[in-house]
């Protein structure tokens, strides 16, 4: 046979082709196998507490029994299948009880685990005060945490948001973030809590992100601390964090300052509608300059193992009428309250939705009442098409890795991960339990936790060689 291509040529070829492959490799390792957290509840420095979370916990409980005291009236309420991709899932299950499946899941979460990340926040949420005051906060805070790690009462993500590097806050910041690290490790033992993260606000340059790094890299052995222990999320809420002034896009630059310790990206809906001149009547999380940073957000980060997070939802949640000590309200005053929590609960729950069905995964509660719609956002999603993604992978599984067809949607290996990411999540966030998982699924409870289709894949294919 024929050829024209000489072995040295080809050599030099595949060198420089493994060369890319490698550094290809490096910087995209693939999606994180971890627990996402499904929302990062922010509060003032000055207001934490070791026990905040249960506290917040107890106030979501109350807003629920209060507002939404059955599966119906929160269905109604959030117009949890108002959204159009309900209906497949409803002819499969009623939506009275899917809506009861719900109601139950987020009752029982808001029991066990109602706050699943905590961010004590020294920027928007705290102001700026005076040195001393914030200092004394930030020894406070930190010594709270430090006894929440002790106590247990610690939700299972936490850290601290700190102000930005300019000129007029930096020197601040990096001595909020001094004071706060020594106290913890100090007061922790030194160790930190389980996922710990501080986060960096309002970025408009890479050099902010190395400071941070760098910073970072001072602390760790001053502490006693491995070296890596101290990771940072970006928030991209500012239009020079998605393209700078040279025309090129900033969140890969970003993401390499950080080299390496980077957890998470998180946008912020106002800061980053402002920048872009948008009036505040029309600064929201659905507005179509957040789809567009967002998408570039998920472009940028796909791949790389960064998790992504929207924003906010700033419609509280929040009953206009307060009866006076010894007093009741009156039925109009109950009525308002009903419709007013209603509508704020409306809203988040699509916002909380469109970010789903846009990728994200994960987005930021400002309230306790807010709680319930980030449950019942996130669970509905998950559960209704719970049935048809059960089906899909159990099949294409099953067919290892020939492509498969169920119903009027072909699969491909790339969907197979997609579909095992579904259930990751959704055991994760508390949707539906490892045991449904496995048994809808048909995976073993070791396959569902390795988060990798091709591993489960090579996994098979070596028994079902075995077994010939």
């Amino acid at each position: 046979m024929r050829t024209v291509l000489s072995e040295d040529f080809l050599k030099s070829v595949n060198e420089a082709l493994s060369r890319a492959n490698r550094d290809t490799a490096a910087a995209y390792p693939g999606e994180s196998a971890s627990r996402q957290p499904v929302h990062t509840v922010y509060g003032g420095a000055h207001l934490f507490k070791a026990d905040t979370a249960a506290r917040l916990g107890s106030l979501a409980r109350r807003a629920l029994e209060q507002f939404a005291p059955d599966a119906a009236t929160l269905s109604r309420a959030t117009g949890m299948f108002d959204a159009g991709d309900a209906g497949e899932a409803s002819s499969q299950k009623s939506s009275a009880s899917l809506a009861e499946t719900v109601y139950a899941r987020v009752a029982e979460k808001l029991r066990r685990e109602p706050v699943e990340d905590f961010r004590i926040d020294f920027e928007d949420g705290y102001g700026n005060r005076p040195d001393a005051e914030e200092d004394s906060h930030a020894e406070a805070a930190a010594a709270e945490v430090a006894r929440g790690l002790s106590e247990g009462t610690l939700p299972p993500f936490i850290g601290i948001r700190i102000k930005p590097f300019t000129e007029e806050l930096g020197a601040r910041s990096f001595r909020t973030l001094d004071i706060f690290l020594s106290t913890l490790v100090e007061r922790a033992g030194g160790s930190l809590p389980p996922n710990f993260v501080v986060t960096l606000p309002k970025i408009t340059a890479p050099a902010q992100v190395e400071a941070l790094a760098e910073v970072f890299d001072e602390v760790e052995p001053r502490l006693g601390l491995g070296a890596g222990s101290l990771k940072f999320e970006l928030m991209i809420e500012t239009t020079q964090s998605i393209i700078n002034s040279r025309g090129e896009i900033s969140l890969p630059l970003l993401l390499r300052a950080a080299r390496g310790r980077c957890t998470a990206a998180h946008f912020g809906t106002y800061d980053y509608t402002a920048a872009c001149q948008i009036t505040a009547a029309h600064q929201h999380m659905l507005h179509p300059a957040c789809d567009f940073a967002k998408h570039m957000m998920q472009v940028a980060f796909s791949g790389t193992g960064v998790w992504l997070s929207d924003g906010a939802t700033n419609i509280m949640p929040v009953a206009p009428h307060r009866a006076a000590e010894g007093e009741r309200l009156s039925p109009e005053q109950i009525e308002e309250n009903l419709r007013s929590v209603h509508r704020a609960w409306r809203v988040h729950f699509s916002h909380v939705r469109h970010s789903l069905t846009n990728g994200f995964y994960q987005g930021w509660d400002l309230h306790p009442a807010q709680l319930p719609t980030r449950y019942s956002a996130v669970y509905s999603f998950f559960l209704e098409s719970l049935d048809a993604a059960s089906e899909r992978l159990r099949n294409f599984v099953e067919k290892a890795a020939k492509a498969t067809l169920v119903g009027d949607v072909f699969d491909d290996a790339a969907t197979g991960q997609g579909l095992l990411n579904y259930f990751l999540r959704a055991t994760n966030c508390g949707a539906i339990t490892e045991d449904e998982a496995t048994r809808l699924s048909g995976l073993t409870p070791a396959e569902l936790r390795s988060g990798s289709y091709v591993k489960i894949l090579k996994s098979r294919a070596g028994a079902g060689a075995a077994a010939e």
